[in-house]
């Protein structure tokens, strides 16, 4: 998988190095994990774009373009809607992300991320609640949540607006948006490689005048933009050297390639809340096994470092404090 995307964001990737069977073999994988898109772009100039596999990858980039001009769609309305409200919103991840790809079949997403302020953040639930506007699927965020610990009153003074079919949508500064990203993909594990494309086309989008100190922030902030780019360097070939964090993401912990390599061995699939399984403690137990968290997903919950130390104990510990939050929460949720 890793080779088959390594460039796939770039204007011109180059062709695919796979065998008419080693396609067979990961093409389910990407399109599983939302990558078909990309690896078509690299495999339509490798001699297998006649092949059933590739025919698959096509169809899932032609289906993201459709869906693309879909979204641009609820984007015109959804913008405006929460404008005549006075609600101020920034749009993160998924639509903006995907404005850096070369064309609108390489990067799919689900939903519209919109980041508003805390106060006014039930008012915008209610305006999404209301019947003519359930059509809207959109992931709204109390403030930028669990995306970043800077301030929304920060973030949004340093926020960009670009225009679609005439409507200004904000988005992050690139400083930002960036650090959300990496922190993004770092705290679920890296276990879509579709969010390590992410880190690699921003990379390659920088504006001249980036300001590193701005993106890195402290410590733990840094420490994950820098592994972040280490690993999209180390996968799939991002550009690492010139930045100021490459000695850094040149030098990764040992294990943390393998363990990201390890869960993109394995389908993509999205976790459901432990607590919508208070009636069915038989899909309780099959969902458990997957939350057990893998060695970067614990690390980051543990607000740990990432060095050489082996990562089986953070595992166990963030199992552990994940648990107790669980149970912490379930005498509410049993009254309601």
């Amino acid at each position: 998988m890793a080779s088959t995307l390594a460039g796939s964001w770039l204007p011109s990737p180059p062709p695919a190095e796979l065998s008419e069977e080693q396609l067979a073999e990961v093409a389910p994988l990407l399109l599983n994990a939302g990558s078909g898109g990309l690896a078509w772009r690299r495999v339509r100039g490798a001699g297998l774009r006649d092949s059933s596999a590739a025919f698959e990858l096509q169809q899932a980039y032609r289906l993201f373009a459709l869906q693309s001009a879909l979204h641009e769609r609820d984007i015109r309305q959804v913008v405006p809607l929460l404008e005549s409200f006075g609600i101020d919103a920034v749009m993160v991840k998924g639509w903006p992300v995907a404005e850096l790809y070369p064309d609108p079949g390489a990067r799919p997403y689900g939903d519209l991320d919109l980041c508003v302020r805390p106060d006014q953040y039930d008012l915008a639930a209610e305006v999404f609640r209301r019947p003519e506007n359930r059509g809207f699927v959109v992931d709204l965020h109390r403030g930028f949540g669990n995306l970043d610990e800077r301030p929304f009153d920060e973030l949004f003074a340093r926020s960009q607006s670009i225009k679609v079919g005439g409507v200004d949508v904000r988005i992050p500064a690139a400083e930002d948006h960036l650090r959300i990203l990496c922190a993004h993909l770092m705290r679920h594990g890296a276990v879509r490689p579709l969010w390590l494309c992410d880190v690699a086309v921003m990379l390659d989008s920088l504006p001249d005048d980036f300001d590193w100190d701005l993106c890195l922030g402290d410590g733990g902030s840094s420490d994950m933009v820098a592994c972040s780019i280490g690993l999209a360097h180390a996968l799939l070939g991002a550009r690492a050297e010139c930045t100021p964090v490459k000695e850094r993401a040149l030098s990764l912990p040992g294990w943390m390639v393998p363990s990201v390599l390890r869960q993109w061995e394995v389908p993509f699939k999205l976790r459901r809340p432990m607590l919508t399984y208070l009636n069915d403690p038989v899909g309780a137990l099959r969902e458990a096994r997957h939350h057990w968290p893998n060695p970067i997903e614990a690390t980051v919950g543990l607000r740990a470092s990432f060095n050489e130390l082996p990562r089986l104990p953070f595992q166990l510990a963030n199992c552990i404090s994940r648990t107790a939050k669980l149970l912490a929460r379930l005498p509410a949720r049993l009254r309601d």
